[in-house]
């Protein structure tokens, strides 16, 4: 078994909000505040929070402009929160055992 540092773990992208948050723009490269809040399934006022605190670690910029008279803002992951994503993935993989990875189960009983 690998060392296990948990000093490495990136606190910020440790919440699960957060994580989820960086992970959909990974994929979607440029949302709207809407978009976003749906993805991650979360309130206006705690997607705002997490939001911010990315925004503030300068993993996600943000881009405000009116569309139609209705302000609209738009959130695209940063170089640097692309990397903190993967990095914080590569050390989550440096965990596992070296080999074959065990099948996984479902954590909420359906089959994938």
């Amino acid at each position: 078994m690998t060392d296990f540092d948990h000093a490495a773990i990136d606190e910020l992208l440790h919440s699960r909000v957060r994580l989820a948050i960086v992970a959909f723009l990974a994929g979607a490269q440029t949302a709207d505040f809407s978009a976003v809040r749906e993805a991650i399934k979360t309130t206006d006022g705690n997607a705002s929070v997490h939001l911010r605190k990315l925004e503030d670690a300068g993993y996600i910029a943000v881009h405000k402009r009116f569309v139609a008279r209705k302000p609209q803002t738009l959130y695209t992951l940063t170089e640097s929160g692309r990397k903190a994503l993967l990095d914080y993935v590569a050390h989550l993989e440096s965990l596992l055992p070296p080999g074959r990875v065990p099948d996984r189960q479902p954590t909420n009983g359906r089959q994938r």
